[in-house]
């Protein structure tokens, strides 16, 4: 057993778990804030940024879905302009392109007409196009109308992460699996990792994405909700240049997922995806990884069987999607007609950490909740690369208010 116990020297005020974007950005914060308070940052990989952060579509997100005066509304669209002047100091790639969002069929046509209302509400600059004008943009794109939205971009966030990391001035120490934590709220926080290594720290930040879940019960708090991993699968565009720059569906607003677009990246070639299935393991990003102890705790979470019995329908076609390129290639050529199937080539996969709670409810909105000592990132897929600045601060707020706090007793 792991424990804290008097008269041990703490090796860390804040102790950080997770190495990604928000974990390193939070880490940052941190240093920023309150100079010379010390950190460390525990991460399993054996470098940055392995998973959700390196793993996605590479989007600057303009926040233009998100519920007004929510946390992804709020922190998106500071985040996105705080991103692009964040990529432009310190050299990192990046371009501001703009995106299209593209209606294909009339029954889309108002929640099209809602996001431009939406993005009016979030000060997010639209243009509203016609078929014809969709061209201007996307010459090789067909819909019966369409929005531009010009604050979108891409960037390197993996380039992001590592920046973070080398700019905060913290013990990062990658390798570090934690396997057991042990919080005392009247003393502080001591977790062993996989090695056998002891960490003590006065206040905990649980940035652990995909196992976010898990560190707060080995903490000693209840979540109320379980990551449910759902993957996204992606193809690399044979024939680049059919696309110039973002195009996306009209998202269905009752699921948190955007629906396959056409992304072109800081390397200029063309992503297409992602479709979102069930990962059986968290860190499932092809059908062949199984862990049974993880897709068991999917399986008895609750939520997980309200979700099957009330989107089956939906879960049929993105499963149907992903056994099936001729079904991927068919929801692609609703927006880009040009596009056989032998123009899609697979590409690696990414994983999105969605927390769901007890009745199955979808958790939409960034999630952090505190205990003693502790405070949990429990939902921050995208747009949380994107806003990840912002949010770094605000739980690094947390963080110092709680260690303020250990310090006055």
């Amino acid at each position: 057993m792991v424990q804290v116990r008097p008269g041990f020297a703490y090796d860390c005020d804040v102790l950080v778990i997770g190495g990604g974007i928000v974990g390193l950005s939070t880490a940052y914060a941190i240093t920023r804030a309150a100079p010379g308070t010390r950190v460390t940052v525990l991460e399993k990989e054996p470098g940055p940024a392995r998973h959700q952060t390196g793993r996605n579509s590479g989007v600057i997100h303009s926040g233009i879905y998100y519920r007004p005066d929510s946390l992804k509304a709020r922190y998106a669209v500071r985040g996105a302009t705080e991103m692009v002047k964040f990529c432009a100091e310190y050299g990192i790639e990046h371009a501001v392109t703009g995106k299209l969002i593209v209606a294909t069929e009339r029954a889309e046509l108002p929640r099209l007409h809602a996001l431009v209302q939406r993005g009016r509400e979030n000060g997010i600059p639209v243009r509203e196009l016609g078929a014809a004008q969709i061209a201007e943009y996307e010459p090789e794109v067909r819909g019966l109308a369409a929005i531009h939205v010009g604050t979108t971009g891409v960037c390197d966030f993996v380039g992001v992460a590592r920046r973070l990391a080398d700019s905060s001035g913290t013990d990062i120490r990658y390798g570090a699996q934690v396997v057991q934590v042990d919080r005392r709220p009247s003393l502080g926080v001591a977790v062993r990792t996989a090695h056998g290594d002891i960490v003590r720290g006065r206040v905990l930040v649980n940035c652990a994405g995909l196992h976010c879940d898990r560190i707060a019960r080995m903490t000693g708090d209840d979540p109320d909700m379980r990551i449910v991993p759902f993957r996204g699968e992606y193809y690399e565009l044979a024939r680049p240049d059919l696309v110039n720059g973002l195009v996306y569906p009209v998202p269905d607003p009752a699921f948190p997922f955007l629906g396959v677009h056409l992304t072109r990246g800081i390397d200029g070639g063309v992503h297409i995806g992602p479709n979102a299935v069930p990962a059986l393991a968290r860190e499932g990003y092809d059908w062949s990884t199984v862990r049974p102890r993880e897709l068991g705790t999917t399986l008895a979470w609750p939520g997980s069987w309200h979700i099957a019995r009330r989107h089956w329908r939906y879960g049929a076609g993105e499963l149907h999607r992903s056994v099936s390129k001729a079904a991927f290639t068919e929801a692609v050529r609703r927006l880009l007609p040009a596009v056989t199937d032998h123009d899609l080539v697979p590409a690696p996969a990414g994983v999105r950490a969605q927390a769901v709670l007890r009745d199955g409810t979808l958790v939409d909105d960034f999630l952090v909740k505190e205990g003693p000592r502790a405070v949990h990132v429990l939902n921050a897929p995208s747009p949380a690369a994107t806003a990840s600045l912002p949010i770094g601060r605000e739980i690094a707020h947390r963080a110092l208010t709680s260690l303020g706090e250990t310090e006055r007793r």
